[in-house]
């Protein structure tokens, strides 16, 4: 039997050699701490539903970064996973409402300890969570109903876009109940430009606690006037102002403003030269009208937005528009003593 090998035996062998490596490096299982871990929300599967964690002073997310997440496992699985780590990537854990029975609207506390140890995908590395901070996030779902929204364009700066069409004009969204506000589409300066030239394609959103965004599933074509293009950004800095009092308040009251700085401030307009150029040559900029109504308000200290004296011509003609809101005064109404 010289020369013949006993395979039974060396098959043995190798695979107890194999067991007590294996053994061996789950006997030397040791912790490992991860500080870029992350629970997000899943991709919506009920669209009548908004799901949001409130992160404390970051207000209503839909991801939150955790301070610590322990993990227990063989070293070698501990050393890949740091080493992916390190290139980038993130412990991503996916929360979904609806598995973790949460599907009503209201406010939720997730424990996040056995939340974390469900996760499927890491019990596949065989690592286990040990611990984890914070311990628990609050969760808020909120219902939502489905609108039709006007749609909206702003430019980069949150000035309204003078549109020639939008199509669809609608756009039908879910949206908190209660939400009356339009769907919005924000335009670049190089988008104005190329929808005077040629119709654009975008898609509507809304924007949801601060800094989340809910897009449309339907996108709109936006055409823009070429004119649009033609105007500028100014800033007129001698402000006249006029007050307009009624017939029956003249001669009666004087006129008090408590913001005199903000009315007199400068006004930024987008126009072109030669609406700008009128603009300034009026013989007065801003407005405040004074009513009957005024006067008899039991409030002492009133407030009214000024009207802005653009030239007509050039209104008409949408080569003028002011940029941001008006102006919103603050005035008083004294009473003139009559003469002896």
């Amino acid at each position: 039997m010289a020369g013949k090998y006993n395979y039974g035996k060396i098959t043995a062998v190798v695979v107890l050699t194999v067991l007590i490596w294996v053994w061996a490096d789950m006997a030397l299982d040791k912790e490992f701490s991860v500080y870029n871990a992350a629970v997000s929300v899943a991709k919506a599967t009920n669209p009548n539903l908004s799901v949001f964690f409130n992160d404390g002073p970051s207000g209503s997310v839909q991801r939150v970064i955790l301070k610590e997440v322990v993990l227990k496992g063989p070293t070698s699985t501990i050393a890949r996973v740091d080493k992916k780590l390190k290139e980038g990537e993130v412990l991503e854990f996916v929360f979904d409402a609806s598995r973790e029975r949460m599907n009503q609207p209201g406010g939720y506390s997730l424990d996040l300890l056995p939340f974390l140890q469900r996760d499927e995908e890491l019990k596949q590395t065989g690592l286990t969570v040990v611990s984890c901070d914070p311990n628990a996030i609050a969760v808020n779902v909120t219902r939502l109903v489905e609108k039709s929204l006007d749609v909206v364009c702003f430019d980069e700066n949150r000035n309204p876009v003078k549109t020639t069409s939008i199509d669809p004009s609608q756009v039908r969204m879910y949206v908190p109940a209660g939400w009356d506000g339009p769907a919005e589409v924000k335009l670049t300066e190089s988008e104005i430009q190329q929808a005077g030239l040629s119709p654009i394609t975008k898609t509507p959103y809304i924007p949801l606690p601060p800094g989340q965004t809910t897009f449309a599933a339907t996108s709109v074509v936006i055409r823009i006037s070429p004119e649009q293009d033609m105007l500028a950004d100014y800033t007129i800095t001698n402000v006249t102002p006029k007050y307009c009092l009624s017939v029956n308040l003249q001669g009666k009251f004087k006129v008090e403003i408590d913001n005199l700085n903000d009315l007199m401030g400068p006004v930024k307009i987008r126009a072109t030269p030669e609406a700008e150029q009128a603009y300034q040559d009026m013989s007065y900029h801003v407005r405040l009208e004074i009513d009957d109504e005024d006067a008899t308000s039991p409030v002492s200290v009133k407030s009214k937005r000024v009207t802005y004296n653009f030239p007509l011509e050039y209104v008409r003609g949408d080569k003028i528009e002011l940029v941001g809101q008006p102006v919103v005064v603050r005035f008083r109404l004294i009473p003139l003593t009559s003469p002896p």
